[in-house]
């Protein structure tokens, strides 16, 4: 076991202790994997699933302590993040192994590990344990066995979504199956069992009924072509996070989101307890409302550039409100703006922020302003190239400029030139969030599009957001994006905008050689790892990396293209 310190968990209290054992094989069809179908049961959640061995903890597998091989509970503890107790989750998942398809992962008094012949005849001891009539120490004592931990690895960390009728937290361990034994279903919990290749298990073919953890895990084990290959990854392993779904609709119905998905953070900000009420879908003319102060109504408008379409915001309180980003000029869209603001508004909102003026954002400033009476705030852009021409605002907002709207909801004006010139984002003093337009995207970066983007002011603009962070200044806990739901975590997601640009950057440099070369040519080189057909939109990006450099004297551009500078 690797003894890397995972963070102190705690197991909650509506949640059991469950561990559960991924046994590898090599096949002629490559690296399989033993699956179970468990039986079918009425209000059983995980009735006829297909999952890997395990099950909840036994308080008798503490006994088992000093009855095993390869492992010690401090070890073992500080590797799963917990003060003690971790090897009980190492014990319990080869105890379960055993009692649900034979296999006994021992070791003889001798040493050796034990035969299939052996396994066989300590058979009558599975449903001893299923039936707690029997402990792991009790089967170990009386037939001079002790449990070999030494090839289990921990794998992974998942804990049920809140709200759901059973909770389970459950430790993964990974290992080979033992050799010669053959795995036989106990028939009780475990009605089949399938040495499955992961492409097998996941394919539609098979249609075989999994667990969010039971395919992520097969999509992982994927990636490797033997058990030698799948266990030195999880052997590399550092910390192990604890993974917990969420519950949200979609479509109509209740589904399982994910950490890595879009819309998990803000389903977690507006349903933590788990009443599976909050969307995991942006739907156009669907008012959402994202805390007492702020609601999200997004425009009718998707595409490659807008993705599910442009955010609207209104912010305030009482008779004080605000709309962010008007969005595109589409009459249902402005009808369910003027229809979403409170009642204490009277139709009029205090002003129309449009945060800079490219078309999904800003069109719909002048027939709102005509709808509503409201005056219309916003930057004019430096260069009338792809702009949205018929902006014209009765206020240009300065940098720091505060706006209060009634008692407890406080914007800031922050000028954040890049993707645009005239860019401005919204500093929600209250709550910590920042409406970022297109200065901070969701789930992707942002065009950089000369003349009027600018790749330089949009390093500085981003570095500037997270000093203003560090320094307390305009502490952030949350985005709200022109495209995508909120966002968590803003540090670490402008360090991950940075980095990445500088990625680019440095590709850039790269490609740049003594001989000129144009554009075109030096495009699939530095977005190798972007589709062809995004290629359109990433020529402008590179234009913006290629003049920045020029600018610090680091590329050089002449007629017949581009080169590296000093």
């Amino acid at each position: 076991m690797s003894p890397d310190r995972a963070p102190t968990h705690a197991t909650p209290a509506d949640a059991r202790r469950a561990a559960s054992l991924i046994l590898l094989r090599d096949g002629e069809r490559g690296l399989e994997v033993l699956m179970l179908r468990r039986a079918e049961r009425d209000g059983d959640m995980r009735s006829g699933v297909t999952v890997f061995p395990g099950g909840v903890l036994d308080p008798r597998d503490r006994e088992a302590h000093g009855r095993v091989h390869g492992a010690d509970d401090a070890t073992l503890s500080a590797r799963l993040g917990l003060p003690e107790g971790g090897l009980d989750y190492a014990i319990a998942a080869v105890r379960e192994t055993f009692e649900e398809v034979g296999l006994l992962i021992a070791r003889e008094a001798d040493g050796r590990p034990v035969t299939p012949a052996r396994a066989q005849a300590l058979a009558p001891w599975r449903d001893r344990l299923h039936r707690n009539e029997a402990s792991v120490p009790m089967l170990c004592d009386a037939a001079g066995l002790t449990l070999d931990l030494s090839g289990l690895l921990y794998h992974s960390h998942w804990l049920t979504p809140p709200g759901s009728p059973k909770r389970f937290d459950t430790r993964f361990f990974i290992t080979a199956a033992p050799q010669g034994q053959q795995a036989v279903p106990d028939l009780g919990e475990a009605v089949e069992l399938m040495w499955l290749t992961p492409a097998e298990a996941l394919s539609r073919e098979r249609g075989l009924k999994l667990l969010p953890v039971t395919e992520v895990t097969l999509r992982e084990l994927s990636a490797f072509a033997d058990t030698a290959a799948a266990l030195a990854a999880s052997r590399a392993r550092g910390t192990v996070p604890c993974v917990m779904p969420r519950r949200a609709l979609r479509g109509g119905r209740m589904t399982v989101v994910l950490p890595h998905e879009l819309p998990y953070a803000e389903i977690g900000r507006l349903d933590p307890e788990g009443r599976a009420d909050a969307l995991a879908e942006l739907l156009p003319g669907r008012l959402v409302w994202l805390s007492p102060r702020v609601a999200r109504l997004t425009a009718p408008n998707p595409g490659p550039m807008t993705g599910p379409g442009t955010n609207s915001y209104l912010v305030g309180s009482g008779h004080r409100w605000v709309v962010i980003d008007p969005g595109p000029a589409l009459e249902p869209h402005v009808q369910a703006l003027v229809a979403a603001l409170p009642a204490a508004a009277e139709g009029r909102p205090v002003a129309i922020l449009a945060t800079h003026t490219h078309r999904d954002h800003s069109p719909a400033a002048a027939p709102l302003a005509a709808a509503t009476g409201a005056p219309v705030w916003g930057r004019r852009p430096g260069h009338p190239m792809w702009q949205d021409d018929s902006f014209r605002p009765d206020h240009e907002p300065a940098d720091g400029e505060r706006l209060e709207l009634g008692e407890g909801v406080t914007l800031h004006a922050v000028h954040t030139p890049g993707h645009a010139s005239n860019h401005l984002c919204w500093w929600l003093e209250q709550e910590r969030l920042l409406f970022t337009g297109d200065h901070v995207m969701q789930g992707s970066t942002v065009v950089i599009n000369p003349p009027d983007g600018d790749m330089a002011a949009y390093l500085r603009s981003l570095q500037a957001l997270r000093q203003a962070h560090d320094a307390g200044a305009r502490p952030l806990e949350w985005l709200a994006p022109g495209h995508g739901f909120l966002v968590a975590d803003p540090p670490a997601v402008l360090d991950a905008l940075v980095a990445h640009r500088l990625r680019r950057e440095a590709k850039v440099l790269a490609a740049l050689e003594a001989t000129p070369r144009l554009l075109e040519a030096l495009l699939p080189r530095v977005y190798d790892d972007v589709p062809a057909a995004l290629h359109g939109v990433a020529a402008r990006s590179l234009l913006a990396h290629l003049l920045k450099l020029q600018g610090e004297g680091r590329a050089v551009q002449a007629a017949e293209g581009w080169s590296g500078g000093r």
